[in-house]
């Protein structure tokens, strides 16, 4: 009977070793689970706000035009007695073709604009930044200003110089 006793004590043995197996293979559905739904989580939160923001952000702005114009060359004002010019090249960025077609229908008399104020400067003032924008300025007031008798004004969005030489 001492043999039976035996094999009696044997027997609870083997479920310890099932039972961690099956406590690590729980533990591990349960990580892959718990990563899963953390994943899912972070991601439909980071796309559930697309389409709000998409409705609330402004329309992309039209793409600008730019309107090159023939380089110009004007004689300036000069009080110690030198002869001095300015060699300028602009390209007027505008919002739409219509402008570019009103201005290229005007073309005459916006250069003519464009001529006589710069005729009217002196090498000093142009020479720094500060006269240069101030230049740009003027200049885009100028060809806003309408060419015939109650037309609305030309809208110009900015004057940049591509040549700018004085001498």
């Amino acid at each position: 009977m001492a043999t039976t006793t035996a094999n009696q004590q044997a027997a609870p043995a083997s479920p310890g070793p099932l039972k961690r197996i099956i406590l690590i293979a729980l533990i591990a559905i349960i990580a892959a689970g718990a990563a899963g739904a953390g994943v899912w989580f972070f991601m439909s939160k980071q796309h559930a706000p697309v389409a709000p923001a998409t409705a609330a952000e402004p329309a992309p702005s039209p793409v600008p035009l730019f309107f090159p114009l023939e380089s110009m060359t004007v004689n300036l004002q000069s009080d110690d007695g030198q002869q001095h010019f300015l060699r300028i090249g602009l390209t007027l960025k505008l919002n739409d073709a219509k402008t570019q077609q009103e201005l290229t229908d005007h073309m005459p008399e916006v250069r003519s604009r464009i001529l006589l104020a710069l005729s009217n400067k002196h090498p000093e003032e142009l020479a720094p930044l500060d006269g240069k924008r101030a230049l740009a300025t003027e200049l885009q007031t100028l060809i806003e200003q309408p060419t015939d008798k109650g037309a609305a004004p030309i809208h110009v969005q900015d004057v940049l110089f591509t040549e700018f030489v004085v001498q």
